[in-house]
């Protein structure tokens, strides 16, 4: 299996949901990890974002052109 690294911080729930849906129709392996914590109530999520996408390095480039379009409409 190859090593996944951070891709970028995702902004918020829906972008998440979203961007793994798309991910995962193009079957382009990835992880999405929310930093939300029950002991803290999300207050890391309104410091560092909502959580952080990884994949392998191989596929940043293309992840990130999903992202940008993702994020402009």
């Amino acid at each position: 299996m190859e090593d996944y690294i951070k891709i970028t911080v995702l902004e918020n729930t829906i972008e998440a949901q979203l961007i793994d849906s798309i991910l995962s129709e193009k079957n382009i392996p990835h992880r999405i990890r929310s930093f939300h914590d029950t002991a803290y109530d999300g207050l890391f999520q309104f410091q560092k974002g909502w959580g952080e996408l990884y994949a392998p390095l191989k596929l940043k480039g293309e992840i990130l052109e999903i992202i940008e379009i993702v994020r402009e409409e």
